[in-house]
């Protein structure tokens, strides 16, 4: 039987409606909603399918999440060609992730954070399954804190799950029927067609990671090359969110639940800009999606860390962050231009060269995308052009 499907086993045969109606209460009270399995952690192995982990369930039209499965959401998102992502964290009873100013919260053995990628239907294209809509609204996405399976079509969930020797990358690719998702330890290929809002349409080909592709993103640390969630900051986090009782915070929402601990009083919580929020500064918003699209490469730690280029919102701004910095090995990739960025001049700059791009060996970054991020690249073309001085000597 499905989830949520409701068991009677009450006897109604020969029963005139005058007394099934005077009996309705007595058996409804005999009826029960079967609860979902309780989320499953697996301490090791690699379940093949996602169904196995009772993190988000199919129910219906809906995907849904499962008690204690609590969805978030971060003011600056990665790009990944046009995606919606639904992200959710799930922890063990009696534990908690504790807070930090800086770093990605130290979360529980037993924590599984998930992330469905999908894309909303094109409208216009409802017969054609592989039309997804090239948009950033989310207005048809959501049936409660799940995803509306008429008005989405699933991709893939990754799931990063912290195990005792640490965190372990699980990508799952969902089927056609929508139905449940498969472990893809070598990675899939996703043909789709983006739709925009005026009819035109880019083909394009979307990759699911392999496990090595992953820890291309994740392992932010050279040194130890332990794979690490990325998004779960402080400065991401701290936002509000629509839960089914109404709009909160964030993080005190997790704090009120349990899930976290060592929250300061908010107003002491650093909060990273939103890009597309125009009433913000420019520069802020430019500095919010360079950290969480490059960062996690171009740090001092970072696999990128030899090309001298450091994103981090704290970064100064001078070379360290690419002003007037010759590249150190950019090749191809420097499309002949001798900075990474030139102040005021976006198109001597290598770094919205780079963006502008998705040729392999030039574009950067160089996995996670096959399309050009169009606003994106406005955003960082916007912010150049508003800077002030000079790469003359």
């Amino acid at each position: 039987m499905r989830r949520g499907a409701l068991r009677c086993h009450c006897a109604t045969g020969g029963l005139s409606w005058l007394a099934l109606a005077l009996l309705a209460p007595t058996l409804l009270a005999g009826c029960a909603r079967t609860p979902p399995p309780a989320v499953h952690f697996f301490a090791e192995g690699r379940p093949q399918h996602l169904s196995d982990w009772h993190v988000v369930l199919r129910e219906g039209d809906r995907l849904v999440l499962n008690g204690g499965v609590v969805p978030f959401d971060l003011n600056t998102p990665l790009f990944s060609d046009y995606a919606h992502k639904l992200r959710t964290v799930w922890m063990p009873a009696g534990t908690a992730a504790q807070y930090s100013d800086a770093q990605t919260f130290d979360f529980p053995v037993g924590t599984v954070l998930s992330k469905t990628f999908y894309y909303p239907r094109a409208a216009a294209h409802a017969e054609a399954p592989d039309d997804v809509a090239r948009t950033y609204d989310q207005s048809r996405d959501f049936a409660g804190t799940g995803l509306d399976l008429n008005n989405v079509r699933l991709i893939e969930t990754r799931l990063l799950v912290r195990r005792e020797h640490g965190w372990e990358a699980l990508p799952y690719v969902w089927n056609a029927q929508q139905t449940d998702a498969e472990l893809a330890r070598t990675g899939d290929e996703v043909p789709l067609e983006l739709i925009a809002a005026d009819g035109a349409a880019e083909s394009f080909t979307y990759v699911v990671p392999n496990e090595n592709q992953c820890a291309g993103c994740h392992v932010t640390d050279l040194k130890t090359r332990a794979i690490a969630p990325i998004g779960p900051k402080a400065r991401h986090l701290n936002r509000d969110y629509r839960y089914p009782e109404g709009a909160q915070n964030q993080l005190a929402y997790l704090e009120k639940l349990g899930y976290l601990k060592g929250l300061p009083p908010l107003a002491q919580v650093p909060r990273s800009a939103a890009w597309r929020d125009a009433s913000q500064p420019l520069e802020a918003r430019a500095r919010a999606y360079l950290e969480v699209n490059c960062g996690h490469c171009h740090s001092p730690a970072g696999p990128a860390n030899t090309t001298a280029l450091t994103f981090d919102v704290g970064t100064p701004l001078d070379r360290h962050l690419g002003l007037c910095k010759p590249p150190v090995a950019a090749g191809r990739g420097s499309g002949d231009r001798l900075f990474d960025i030139v102040p005021g001049h976006p198109d001597d700059s290598i770094l919205p060269f780079r963006m502008a791009s998705s040729e392999t060996g030039v574009m950067m970054p160089e996995q996670g995308r096959g399309t050009v991020h169009r606003e994106g690249l406005e955003l960082i073309r916007a912010w150049i052009s508003a800077m002030s001085g000079s790469c003359s000597s």
